[in-house]
C-alpha cells in the first residue's frame, strides 16, 4: 500500500512539475511541436458552460481515459456577460479559469475556443443578444458598435487566462481565432482585427482558425501565421485543399464528429460508428492532430439552447439536450463508441491511458403528482406602451416570453397574420385559445372567429427558442419582429407584457387558480435520501419549461424526440425538493417520475 501511495504521489508531483514550468508551443509547415519536439494533439472538446462544475473533474478524467492529451473549451460570451459591461467569471459553470485549472491537474493541455462566435447550437452562436437592442447592427464583422463589445469582452476575458497560457505556466497551447468564418462572411480584415486584439492582450500563444475543407472557405477564413483546422478533415483530398491555401502553417481536423447534434420534431441522430473509426485511423495514421468535437455534449439548461435555418422561413431549434450522441453521454457515462475510440487511440499512442473512471450515480423517482399552482395571466407585470410590437431586444430582456395585448377596433374578424412571429405563439381572443402559430415554414396567418364583444382583446404570448447560431440569418430577434396585420389591417397601441422566467420570478409565485388556461404554472414535490443524477420525464406534459428547486432544467415539447430532461445531482437537495412547470398546452395537473436515462 506504501509503494501504491508513493507512485501516486510521484505522479502527482511529476505532473505539477511538466505544468508549472514555462513551455514553448510552436509549428512549422508541417507540425506541432512542444519545447521543440513533435506534438500531436488528441483532444477532446468539452463546454463548461453545459456542465455542472461538481462533475468537471469527472469529465476531463474521462477524456484523459479514452486516450486524449487535450481538452478543447469553448467559451460562450454571452454567459459571462449577460448585462453589457457587467462580466460573472464565477458563478455555475462560469468559473472558465478554474475548469482550465482543473485541466491542468488532470495532465491535460488545453485548445482555448474563445470566439467571439462560436456557433456550437448555443444562443445566437455566444454573441450577447443584447447587441440585437441596436436596431441596424451587423454581427462579425468591423461594425465599430459591435467591435466596442468585442474589445471589451477580449480584454476582460484575456485577463482572466493570461496566466494559464503555456507560456506563462499554463496549459493553453494554442487559441483560435473566430470560427468558421469562411462559411458566413469574407471580411478579411475584422478576422484580422480579431487576432491582433488576442496579441494586444498578451495572448502570446500560436493561434488558429477552424473551417470546412473548401477553397472560398478556407480563403475568407483563415489568417497567415495561423495554423489551418478543418471542420473536419477527413482524408488526403482536404488537407491538400488547406496546405493549397496556405502551405507554411500546419493542417489538423480541429472539429471531428463523433456524434452530430439534433433539433426539435427530428430523431435522435445517431452517427455510424464504424465511418468514424475509419476516419479516426486515418487522423492516427498520418501523424494528424484532432480534435474530437463533441467528446461529451452535455445540456442546454435554461434558455441557452441555440438553432439553425438556412432559408427566411426556415426554423430548426435545439434541443435541450446536448447529448450529440457523444462518447460520453449526457449524464457522463462511457457508451460503446466510447470503448471503440479508446482501444483505437491506445494502438497509436506510446502514453499509458489511465482507467476509466467511475460513472455518477443515477436515481429513480417514483411517480409524484403536481398540482396547479397558477398562471401566466395572474402574474404579468406592469406592461410597457407602444404603438407596434417590440422584440424582446427592445425590452431589454435576453429569453423567455412575451405577451403582447391590443383591443380590435376595425376589423374585428377574419385573417390574422403575424409577421414574424419568433418563435412560437399562443393566440387567444377574448383569453379563449384560437390557435398557435410555430415559425418554422412560413405559415403565419390564421382564422380569428367572430365575437360579440365591441372591442374584442387580442393576446398574443410569445415564447423564444433560442437564437439562430449559424450562417447569414443570424440576426434573430425574439418575441414579435415586425407587426400583427387583420386582413391586411396593422394592428396597433398595443400593451406588452416582458416575461423573462428568472429564478426570482419563479420562486416567488404563490398560488392562485384563477385564468387556469394556455399558460398554466404546475407545482409538486419530491423527496430523495442522497442527491443523484435523474431524468424527468415529462411525456405527460405539452410544451414548456421545468425548474428544481429554482434551478432551470430547460424546454421540453411533446413533439419529441426528447421527452426527459437531466436534471443533475447539484439541482437537488436531501429531502425535500420542489418541482415548478410552466405548460403552454396543457391547463391540467400531471405527473412526474425520475428515470435514469435520456431515452
Amino acid at each position: 500500500m506504501r509503494k501504491i501511495v508513493l507512485l501516486i504521489c510521484v505522479s502527482l508531483l511529476t505532473v505539477t512539475v511538466i505544468f508549472s514550468q514555462k513551455h514553448i508551443f510552436s509549428f512549422n509547415k508541417t507540425d506541432f511541436h512542444l519545447d521543440g519536439k513533435p506534438f500531436q494533439i488528441i483532444s477532446a472538446e468539452i463546454h463548461p458552460g453545459r456542465v455542472p462544475q461538481m462533475y468537471w473533474h469527472h469529465r476531463i478524467q474521462m477524456a484523459k481515459a479514452m486516450g486524449c492529451n487535450t481538452i478543447a473549451v469553448y467559451v460562450f460570451w454571452n454567459y459571462l456577460e449577460e448585462t453589457p459591461g457587467v462580466f460573472d467569471f464565477k458563478t455555475e459553470n462560469r468559473n472558465i479559469a478554474q475548469f482550465i485549472k482543473f485541466c491542468q491537474e488532470e495532465g491535460m493541455w488545453v485548445l482555448l475556443r474563445p470566439g467571439p462566435y462560436v456557433c456550437g447550437e448555443w444562443d445566437l452562436g455566444g454573441l450577447p443578444s443584447w447587441l440585437l437592442k441596436i436596431p441596424d447592427i451587423k454581427l462579425r464583422c468591423m461594425d465599430e458598435r459591435y467591435l466596442i463589445a468585442v474589445k471589451r469582452y477580449v480584454a476582460a476575458l484575456s485577463k482572466e487566462l493570461k496566466p494559464l497560457l503555456c507560456s506563462n505556466g499554463g496549459p493553453i497551447l494554442m487559441v483560435q481565432v473566430e470560427n468558421e468564418y469562411g462559411s458566413y462572411g469574407n471580411d478579411r480584415l475584422y478576422v484580422k482585427t480579431l487576432h491582433d486584439l488576442w496579441l494586444k492582450n498578451g495572448v502570446d500563444v500560436p493561434f488558429y482558425t477552424a473551417d470546412g475543407a473548401t477553397p472560398h472557405m478556407l480563403e475568407a477564413g483563415s489568417l497567415p501565421g495561423c495554423a489551418i483546422g478543418l471542420d473536419s478533415g477527413t482524408n488526403d483530398a482536404d488537407f491538400n485543399e488547406a496546405t493549397k491555401c496556405n502551405p507554411n502553417v500546419p493542417v489538423f481536423s480541429s472539429e471531428t464528429y463523433p456524434g452530430w447534434l439534433t433539433h426539435w420534431k427530428e430523431q435522435f441522430a445517431k452517427p455510424d460508428t464504424a465511418a468514424l473509426l475509419k476516419e479516426v485511423r486515418y487522423l492516427l495514421e498520418n501523424k494528424k492532430s484532432v480534435n474530437f468535437y463533441v467528446i461529451h455534449g452535455g445540456t442546454n439548461f435554461g434558455f441557452w439552447a441555440g438553432a439553425n435555418a438556412f432559408s427566411p422561413t426556415q426554423y430548426q431549434p435545439d434541443l435541450t439536450s446536448y447529448d450529440y450522441d457523444a462518447p460520453i453521454n449526457e449524464q457522463g457515462q462511457p457508451t460503446p463508441k466510447y470503448f471503440a475510440l479508446r482501444k483505437l487511440i491506445s494502438q497509436y499512442v506510446s502514453y499509458n491511458i489511465p482507467y476509466v473512471p467511475k460513472s455518477p450515480e443515477a436515481i429513480e423517482i417514483p411517480e409524484f403528482q403536481l398540482q396547479s399552482l397558477t398562471s401566466i395571466w395572474n402574474n404579468l407585470s406592469k406592461p410597457l406602451l407602444s404603438a407596434q410590437p417590440k422584440p424582446m431586444e427592445m425590452l431589454d430582456q435576453a429569453s423567455g416570453f412575451v405577451l403582447y395585448r391590443t383591443r380590435l377596433i376595425g376589423h374585428k374578424s377574419g385573417n390574422l397574420t403575424i409577421t414574424e412571429p419568433h418563435d412560437f405563439a399562443l393566440v387567444l381572443l377574448n383569453g379563449q385559445l384560437v390557435d398557435t402559430i410555430y415559425r418554422d415554414g412560413g405559415r403565419w396567418t390564421i382564422k380569428l372567429p367572430k365575437t360579440n364583444v365591441k372591442e374584442p382583446v387580442l393576446d398574443i404570448l410569445v415564447e423564444g427558442m433560442g437564437r439562430i447560431n449559424f450562417a447569414q440569418y443570424m440576426i434573430d430577434r425574439k418575441g414579435i419582429t415586425d407587426r400583427v396585420s387583420l386582413n391586411g389591417m396593422t394592428l396597433m397601441n398595443w400593451e406588452i407584457f416582458s416575461l423573462p422566467m428568472t429564478e426570482k420570478y419563479i420562486t416567488s409565485l404563490q398560488s392562485n387558480t384563477q385564468n387556469q388556461h394556455d399558460g398554466v404554472f404546475f407545482s409538486g414535490k419530491f423527496n430523495v435520501e442522497k442527491p443523484a443524477d435523474t431524468y424527468l420525464d415529462m411525456s405527460n406534459y405539452g410544451k414548456g419549461v421545468v425548474w428544481v428547486n429554482g434551478h432551470n432544467l430547460g424546454r421540453y415539447w411533446k413533439v419529441g424526440p426528447q421527452k426527459r430532461l437531466y436534471c443533475p445531482a447539484n439541482f437537488m437537495l436531501k429531502g425535500e425538493n420542489k418541482v415548478t412547470v410552466l405548460d403552454l398546452l396543457n391547463s391540467e395537473p400531471k405527473s412526474l417520475k425520475g428515470l435514469k436515462t435520456l431515452e
